[in-house]
């Protein structure tokens, strides 16, 4: 279910940056560039896979996403305007980058995977 949210939610992010943010600012906040739209898109696309027909990988998907996610939070909080010079970003998006890695963290980290159910894993709400 997590890996359904999240891949429509990064999917609309994604192409709303290709085509809403022609001056490269995404809902007036959002420094966005093709590099930073194109990884929105695909992570949303391997997202809604996941969810869709390879759910046994979500754990791992979760911990990846919110691994980089995080990484590109501190890259950009240290070098304040890209990443690595790849991709533009400004305060706003460290924060929801962060914000999008701590939640994916936690549910890779926290998701109970169907071999744990009767092992007492921890369950997640939904």
């Amino acid at each position: 279910m997590w890996a359904k949210i999240f891949g429509v939610v990064l999917l609309a992010v994604g192409l709303l940056g290709f085509f809403l943010a022609p001056d490269g600012m995404l809902f007036g906040i959002l420094d966005t560039d093709f590099t930073q739209n194109a990884v929105h898109t695909i992570a949303g696309i391997i997202a809604l896979i996941v969810g869709f027909k390879a759910t046994g990988l979500a754990r791992n998907f979760f911990r990846v996403l919110g691994v980089v996610y995080v990484l590109v939070a501190a890259l950009g909080f240290v070098s304040g305007s890209t990443v690595l010079g790849l991709m533009s970003v400004n305060m706003a998006d460290n924060v929801l980058h962060l914000a999008v890695g701590i939640v994916a963290l936690w549910v890779g980290f926290m998701m109970k995977s169907r071999s744990d159910s009767n092992m007492g894993g921890m369950s997640m709400p939904m």
